[in-house]
């Protein structure tokens, strides 16, 4: 095949489908057979081979103004729910869960003629830094295999980097796309919470989870978000903003102020993290932007208030799965109270059991206020202090993560260092605002390094002419495959 599919952006691709230099069918099964090819990265848990090809078979070459994505493959984190098809969150509990409805983003994926072509790996039930707590294996990041990918969208992650899927959607709860976009060297978007439904999505944390799309360059990010984004009657937290058009409106943008809070950068980042990042900050000062340095006086606390309110959360959501409705059922029953622990302890795997345990505590009788209630009421100290911040700047610049991707089980025996992870990135889930991970560069190591650019609420257009600018300043980092 004459036309490079990895190298071209979505735009690019539906021009050479006009021109038919490459069919819709070549481009599906192009992805589906390096899908294979790389199975060894453990980025899929079911590939949609047959289903995928057929929608394309004899589809029409020609795209009206809204069918920008028709024809083109994406890969879905296995917390979305497709009707007819496997729907696990990479737990033995939902093993053999088979969905009864479509989520929302798959729904309107589909109606616009994307093609899905497989689940993504994850942590289970979204619940992890690293794509290790997976009933079917960790994910392995394709620019060093030994290294994992990010979490909790690592397969998401790795479908894209590796040029496995042309975009991916995942999950953010506390960095969950954010993470895995800076492991692994893409663009991803943390959307403003309530601006993509939540329908049809596994629930973790309801007040914190929002999907989020991935890819490899800034066209693509915006034509990810622009074709699920808007209201959802189906999902009564979301806005009552329209539908995005984010790809129309990239530009060009006046130099602006940034703000910085280089209080964040003292402890625990990675002397590469940072150089990198403040390479990026020059490229902005040297095309007139202004850099501040702000405050987020309560982001200290961010971790501490995320993992109440988020494990809190989760042993709510998370005790509909008792061995009975559906999912998977223990064989070793005397009795009722048997078939839910046993059920329930062999169902889950180890991190989610121990977030479980720590959210039942914190809302147990005598800990609500003392935990559960203060950690509130520090969550919105820390949006009051990101409203303050913005009433300054446009637009607010940190690293995604503290390190680049660690080896595999490097921090599993320390569930504290491996929440770690998440410091730069749960304080804008606590806040529901918009933030986006793109490339910045490289550690010594050639791992890739992340930047975030953080903005107001519902303000992801800025978010994106801030990354296409950095696109065009530095469009060696973007559109890159790990593997060939």
């Amino acid at each position: 095949m004459s036309f490079d599919i990895l190298n071209s952006n979505i735009p690019t691709i539906n021009s050479a489908i006009k021109d038919k230099k490459i069919s819709h069918r070549e481009l599906v099964d192009f992805y589906i057979k390096r899908a294979k090819k790389y199975s060894k990265l453990n980025s899929y848990i079911n590939i949609m081979e047959q289903e995928a090809l057929e929608k394309v078979t004899n589809m029409d070459p020609d795209l009206s103004a809204n069918e920008i994505i028709k024809g083109i493959p994406v890969s879905l984190k296995d917390i979305f729910l497709m009707k007819g098809h496997k729907t696990t969150c990479a737990s033995k509990i939902l093993s053999d869960h088979v969905a009864t409805y479509d989520s929302t983003v798959a729904s309107r994926l589909q109606n616009k003629g994307a093609v899905v072509i497989g689940k993504n790996n994850m942590d289970e039930f979204a619940m992890g830094s690293s794509n290790e707590h997976s009933f079917y294996g960790p994910a392995l990041n394709p620019w060093d295999e030994s290294r994992v990918p990010g979490g909790s969208s690592g397969g998401s992650a790795v479908s894209v980097s590796a040029g496995l899927c042309q975009i991916s959607y995942g999950t953010d709860t506390g960095g969950s796309v954010r993470l895995p976009a800076s492991y692994t060297g893409i663009c991803s978007l943390k959307p403003t919470y309530g601006r993509v439904s939540r329908y049809g999505v596994i629930a973790f944390a309801s007040s914190l989870d929002q999907p989020g799309p991935m890819a490899r360059n800034i066209e693509d990010l915006a034509i990810a978000f622009d074709a699920v984004s808007g209201h959802d009657p189906n999902d009564s937290n979301t806005s009552s903003l329209p539908p995005s058009n984010i790809y129309k409106g990239l530009k060009n943008i006046e130099p602006c102020t940034l703000g910085v809070p280089y209080e964040l950068l003292s402890d625990g980042i990675d002397k590469d993290v940072v150089k990198c990042f403040e390479s990026s900050l020059e490229i902005f000062k040297k095309a007139g932007y202004v850099i501040k340095d702000i405050k987020l006086p309560h982001a200290k606390h961010s971790l501490d208030a995320y993992y109440i309110i988020s494990t809190g959360e989760a042993s709510s959501n998370l005790a509909r799965y008792d061995g009975i409705r559906y999912g998977y059922r223990t064989s070793n029953i005397s009795g009722l109270k048997d078939l839910y622990e046993n059920s329930r302890s062999e169902g889950f795997g180890t991190e989610v059991k121990r977030r479980i345990a720590l959210g039942t505590f914190v809302l147990s009788a005598g800990y609500y206020d003392a935990y559960f209630v203060k950690a509130a009421k520090v969550r919105r100290l820390i949006r009051q202090d990101f409203d303050n911040a913005f009433s300054s700047c446009s637009a607010i610049l940190l690293p995604t993560a503290p390190t680049t991707a660690f080896k595999i089980g490097e921090k599993l025996a320390d569930p504290m260092t491996m929440y770690l992870s998440d410091v730069l990135t749960v304080p804008v889930n606590l806040a529901a605002i918009p933030a986006m991970s793109i490339p910045c560069g490289f550690d010594s190591k050639s791992l890739p390094i992340g930047m975030q650019i953080i903005g107001k609420h519902f303000d992801e257009m800025t978010l994106f002419n801030l990354a296409y600018f950095m696109q065009r300043q530095r469009p060696e980092l973007f559109n890159r495959v790990s593997v060939k």
